[in-house]
């Protein structure tokens, strides 16, 4: 296929990246291996680096993130780079008063809970994070060949922290507004859809490869209420990214029973944690995607051929799938030693080469 036939999507030169191709569910040259924080608290350089600079402030200075969303690229010789940035910055863009506070994470000021405080979530406007717009550039521009997955936070996770006021247990305040006033929770999502879809907007057209959606809480969630009262505002951002013909990828934590219905959403790969193994997660799935995942973070703490047994079980049962790229089934824990995450990228690399 030459260029000239190739539907609009990622850069030319990402175009035939074996990660680009796992997505694509089409014949890789190896299995591609990417971690989700492989750009972060695990890395030397990333804490030195980071030294005396809030995290918020980190993300929206393009030098430090383009610096640290090289760094697991050079270190571990991963297929791909994730954006280093946090999926509440669109929020703070928009003047939402938050912050992350260290070993705690986002903390809201005044959270969302009444039909008043929806006003606060106005559009995202690209110049609002035009900061994003030149470290995509200035990445695109250093990564050549290797691709750049964009993300943001999914509407429910991001709902919750609104209303919970930061990080939450059991979501009882989110819950209770998604219960008790289901037409206030209805507009909150379809906001936040509107808010999510531009900030990935942004990232696509600045050069992103490909992007990720993060549901991290959405686990917390039965069938029946994510069908009915989280899976339309999802699906409202996969529709708004779907003309640019970059591979979307749909991620959350717990979400063993939620698998069919984050494929129907309308991602192209779907993301699954440790608790299912692949070969069931792509039944559930269900045809025409393809399967991200899905070490156990807490895998690479054992010896070296431990982590080399765990991960043998996760391509077997990845074999007979036309689309796989190998992640772990969550984020690198902070204290994981980054050569274990090295050797397992050669692992894998070797264990699949075609």
């Amino acid at each position: 296929m030459s260029s000239a036939d190739r539907p609009q999507g990622p850069p030319t030169q990402t175009y035939d990246s074996a990660f680009l191709k796992a997505c694509r569910r089409e014949p890789v040259p190896h299995t591609p291996v990417w971690f989700m924080r492989q750009a972060g608290r695990s890395l030397p350089e990333y804490r030195r680096l980071r030294e005396g600079i809030a995290m918020l402030d980190s993300c929206m200075r393009p030098d430090l993130v383009t610096e640290i969303t090289l760094q697991p690229v050079r270190r571990h010789g991963v297929d791909a780079a994730i954006f280093f940035s946090d999926i509440v910055v669109p929020l703070k863009a928009i003047g939402i008063d938050l912050d992350i506070k260290p070993g705690v994470g986002p903390v809201v000021a005044q959270p969302v809970r009444t039909r008043a405080d929806l006003e606060r979530l106005r559009p995202l406007e690209p110049a609002d994070v035009s900061y994003v717009t030149e470290a995509v550039g200035m990445l695109t521009a250093e990564l050549g060949g290797t691709p750049l997955i964009g993300f943001a936070g999914a509407p429910f996770t991001l709902a919750s922290y609104l209303v919970e006021g930061g990080p939450s247990r059991n979501h009882e305040h989110t819950k209770a507004l998604m219960y008790g006033d289901p037409e206030l929770w209805a507009d909150l999502l379809d906001r936040l859809a509107e808010i999510t879809a531009s900030f990935l907007r942004v990232q696509i057209e600045a050069g992103a490869s490909a992007v990720q959606l993060f549901d991290s809480w959405v686990g917390a969630l039965a069938p029946a209420d994510y069908r009915s009262r989280v899976m339309p505002a999802s699906v409202k951002v996969f529709e708004a990214t779907a003309g640019y013909g970059v591979p979307r990828i749909h991620f959350g934590v717990g979400t063993g029973e939620l698998l069919e219905l984050m494929g129907e959403a309308g991602a192209d790969v779907v993301g699954a944690d440790w608790r299912v193994p692949l070969d069931e997660a792509a039944r559930r799935v269900g045809p025409g995607r393809a399967i991200q995942g899905n070490l156990d973070p807490a895998v690479l703490f054992a010896p070296r051929e431990a982590v080399e047994t765990q991960a043998r079980s996760v391509l077997d049962a990845a074999r007979d799938l036309p689309g796989h790229v190998f992640n772990l089934g969550h984020g690198v824990l902070p204290q994981t030693d980054p050569d274990a995450l090295t050797r397992l990228v050669a692992y894998v690399h070797e264990q699949t080469a075609r």
